[in-house]
């Protein structure tokens, strides 16, 4: 079931990690759309967390170890998406047996349940899934995703998932979001997850100068490492898009489909701050200097197929909004 013409109002939405990141910053939009039926399942002792649903409507907050006892009971009430954002998102987690449980089991889990009841299913992957990206990074084909080879257990972790739902055949049915790197409001809680404009931003302030890993390849200089930057509210509307068209279904990558150098993003948050670039270069941790993705870009033609024509916000403009509406007055979305 897909909820077509993306109306949102009166629709009864659940979303897992509704107090993380790009999560909370979901059910703002959905709210914004009309929608406040929105069950949350996340962990609610969290303070920083907790500050994310600071302004939002939502119905209730549910534990994650409840939520499946909840379904089945049918206590939730008619339910038209279910949005699982919720998982482990630390891409140095050395646990595999806690990946697995929370990245494979509970997505699989939560899939089988929505299938079985009708309900429109959306999830999210990573583009951690590509790792060195020398198998590609286009999400056409599933068959090619037995191909990729991730970099560290994160992107393993939800490989598994995207293998599982492709083998038994869900891909036709339901939605999977590669997001590449998401930045933006609602992330202070992720810790050393955080992106480099939330930590630059206090690094700035305190010492003038952004640290940022010097390259171990000859063909990228110190700083010119590329990534696929988004920033959140465009995640969110693809997000939001392909849940609300019918004929979406399977992979998606969720991206800007333009790839920008570490000094770029930078250099973004000095002249937002009307400061001189003054950049320094550490050295990376020897324990991921193998795991590191030095160019990601996500192939966004297959989104753009469904008809999500919607401007992708510049690198530039997306960091002076972080910058000026959130971090530099302490707010979240939200709270706005």
């Amino acid at each position: 079931m897909a909820l077509a013409n993306e109306n949102w109002k009166d629709k009864r939405v659940i979303v897992t990690g509704g107090a993380g990141f790009i999560g909370s910053v979901l059910v703002w939009e959905l709210n914004r759309r009309g929608c406040s039926q929105v069950a949350i399942v996340d962990f609610p002792a969290d303070r920083e967390k907790s500050a994310n649903l600071a302004g939002l409507h939502y119905t209730e907050l549910i534990e994650p170890a409840a939520l499946s006892a909840r379904l089945s009971s049918r206590s939730l009430g008619k339910l038209d998406c279910i949005f699982h954002l919720g998982a482990c998102s630390s891409t140095t987690e050395t646990n595999e047996t806690y990946l697995r449980e929370n990245n494979y089991e509970y997505s699989r889990a939560l899939a089988e349940w929505a299938l079985g009841a009708g309900v429109r299913f959306v999830y999210a992957s990573s583009a951690a899934t590509y790792g060195d990206g020398s198998a590609g990074m286009d999400d056409s084909d599933p068959r090619q995703m037995e191909r990729l080879r991730p970099l560290n257990l994160y992107g393993q972790s939800k490989q598994w998932m995207d293998l599982h739902a492709w083998r038994e055949r869900w891909l036709d049915r339901i939605v999977g979001l590669k997001y590449f790197n998401v930045f933006g409001p609602n992330e202070n809680h992720k810790g050393d997850m955080r992106s480099l404009v939330c930590k630059a931003y206090a690094e700035v302030l305190r010492t003038g100068a952004i640290q940022l890993f010097k390259s171990y390849r000859p063909e990228y200089r110190d700083g010119e490492q590329r990534r696929d930057f988004l920033y959140v509210k465009d995640a969110v509307a693809m997000t939001l898009h392909l849940a609300a068209t019918p004929a979406a279904n399977g992979i998606f990558n969720i991206g800007s489909g333009e790839a920008r150098t570490w000094n770029d993003l930078a250099r973004a948050v000095f002249a937002v701050l009307g400061r001189a670039p003054r950049i320094e270069y550490i050295d990376m941790p020897e324990t991921i200097r193998e795991k590191y993705q030095y160019f990601t870009q996500a192939d966004i033609h297959k989104l753009r197929v469904t008809r999500y024509d919607q401007p992708i916000t510049s690198l530039e403009d997306a960091v002076r909004d972080y910058v000026v509406n959130y971090l530099a007055q302490g707010r979240t979305v939200g709270a706005t």
